[in-house]
């Protein structure tokens, strides 16, 4: 446990001092704009989202937040597309730089960096297989396979059609992981089809393999229309002899097709015997022998101008970004669940396809929007944007967003330099993020892709970043780590101090925030004990451990 000292009641002031940002409901009102803001990025598009957006702004009558300060708009950037703070020295070169279109420059370079790659690996890695590799699934096999996808920037559409075409073994083809985490009940391609029509389309049709769907237009027919697309495969399990125990172990698995034809039968409420054949959109595939059926539904499901499989990423990625899509939940589109903004949804979808699914120019779109650069602040004239409380989310303001865990983890090592403390090479470093990471799944004790991978502040989540291995490294004074490097650094109190707050929080501290920190240190005759603390009570804040 933490250890308790009579500075105690000033480190959790300091808790509260910097975690005080999240529910700023009376702060003052945001300046009238005179002209439209800009990141400095020359794309008529751009434009175009920004003015759908404040339309709905005016037809809402709220008034958006102020644009965010270099330093929170660079901590916030940084989370999304690379997945880890920026250093201290990134965000004191942003904050002098006086270049106009220094934000889109900054957008352009964290694109090329590699890190986005691994950050949208781990993203996809948890969507497509889950946070707890299933049982037969190679995860390593799954990370190749997006890592070598997102380095190359390939269109979007492809590598949809290469994961629900896959075949082969689960690292040859990692793409074959996907589909093997969903089979790992002999359940005739049923999770298949549920998780295919939500990922890659949008759209929920898992309700309607036993019945019509209550409150929408699905019916029992067209779940398994969709499912009998994905009939003619099989996984197949090979073992070996472990030459040690001599006894069966798992060895690897693979995707094969089979000779599946005809229609699917399905039975329904009333005990009646349906059939089913493979139809998408109202678009019939023969049923017959010869014909790839999986194949032919990669074809289907990029047809038209705006297919599903394109807004539904632009619907997935924009939720990505602001914390909200234009649908809630992303993954359930339709006339029962009707867009925010049906107009602008539309058309990015139409310029996506355009530009041939290029995942790096929507993410370049959205994070070049005025929205986006807004700070997560919100004042009396926007309060009712709130969609946490279940109101039209209308983009006045950013909203706040849990971290992921690779995220946190992340963020605390360029904060702290903690994988360097009593770290000897890489490996080790590696181990004990692997060794972490369990430990955070464990916090969440969730199955769920989406949920379990993120920071949400509960308690074990909370227990275990105050006195985890990873905190204690982090804030003790061994070589290589942070603290120790700033311990030895020239200069006073309120110089380390304000490098503290710029390591970890990504911006300068304030005058009462100085006045805490000072009282804290000044008042222990253990400097080092008072740094520490401090150093503590900053990981732990709101502040750091939310993306804003």
């Amino acid at each position: 446990m933490r250890r308790f000292s009579k500075q105690l009641s000033v480190v959790f002031t300091m808790l509260i001092c910097v975690g005080s940002w999240v529910s700023l409901a009376d702060a003052a009102p945001p300046e009238s704009r005179t002209k439209a803001f800009s990141t400095g990025a020359f794309d008529p598009f751009i434009d175009y989202i920004n003015g759908r957006i404040r339309q709905g702004w005016e037809d809402n009558e709220v008034e958006p937040s102020p644009v965010a300060s270099d330093e929170e708009w660079l901590r916030r950037v940084h989370l999304d597309l690379i997945g880890q703070i920026p250093s201290a020295e990134l965000v004191e070169q942003f904050s002098k730089d006086r270049d106009p279109a220094k934000r889109s420059k900054i957008v352009d370079k964290l694109l090329e960096d590699p890190a986005y790659v691994q950050n949208f690996t781990n993203v996809w890695t948890n969507l497509l297989i889950g946070r707890r590799t299933p049982r037969r699934v190679s995860r390593s096999g799954m990370q190749k396979f997006l890592r070598e996808a997102f380095a190359k920037n390939r269109p979007w559409d492809e590598i949809v059609q290469d994961l629900v075409t896959a075949e082969g073994h689960f690292e040859e083809n990692g793409a074959v992981n996907y589909l093997l985490a969903q089979m790992q009940n002999n359940d005739e391609a049923v999770q298949v089809t549920a998780a295919t029509t939500r990922l890659f389309l949008g759209i929920q049709v898992q309700c309607t393999q036993c019945h019509n769907h209550p409150f929408n237009d699905w019916k029992q027919n067209q779940f398994w229309e969709y499912n009998s697309f994905f009939r003619q495969m099989r996984r197949v399990n090979h073992r070996k002899t472990d030459p040690k125990t001599g006894r069966q172990i798992d060895d690897y698995s693979e995707i094969v097709a089979t000779g599946f034809n005809g229609p699917v039968y399905y039975e329904k409420r009333s005990g009646l015997m349906q059939v089913a054949y493979p139809i998408f959109e109202d678009q019939k595939v023969d049923p017959q022998s010869g014909v790839e059926r999986r194949k032919e539904f990669s074809k289907l499901i990029v047809q038209g101008d705006k297919p599903l499989i394109a807004t539904a990423i632009v619907n997935r990625m924009w939720g990505y970004f602001m914390g909200y899509g234009f649908t809630r939940p992303v993954d359930d589109m339709g006339p029962h669940n009707p867009a925010s903004h049906p107009e602008l949804l539309n058309k990015m979808a139409e310029e996506l396809v355009k530009k041939d699914y290029d995942l790096k120019q929507l993410a370049r779109w959205i994070c070049n929007t005025e929205a986006y650069n807004l700070t997560s602040q919100f004042g009396r004239n926007n309060e009712i944007d709130s969609p946490e409380r279940g109101e039209t989310p209308l983009f006045s303001h950013m909203y706040i967003k849990n971290m992921t865990a690779e995220q946190l983890y992340d963020s605390l090592i360029v904060a702290t330099g903690a994988h360097k403390s009593g770290q000897s090479n890489w490996e080790r470093a590696e181990e004990q993020r692997r060794r972490w990471m369990g430990q955070f799944m464990v916090a969440f004790d969730n199955d769920s892709g989406d949920d379990s991978t993120t920071f949400n502040g509960t308690i074990p989540q909370a227990l275990m970043m105050m006195n985890g291995d990873l905190t204690k490294n982090a804030i003790s004074a061994e070589s290589g780590s942070y603290l120790n490097q700033l311990l030895t650094e020239k200069g006073n109190d309120q110089v380390k101090i304000r490098k503290m707050f710029l390591s970890t929080l990504n911006r300068y501290p304030d005058r009462r925030e100085i006045n805490s920190a000072q009282r804290l240190i000044s008042g222990t005759p253990n400097k080092l004990a008072a740094y520490q603390d401090l150093y503590w009570a900053l990981l732990n804040s709101n502040e750091f451990v939310f993306n804003h």
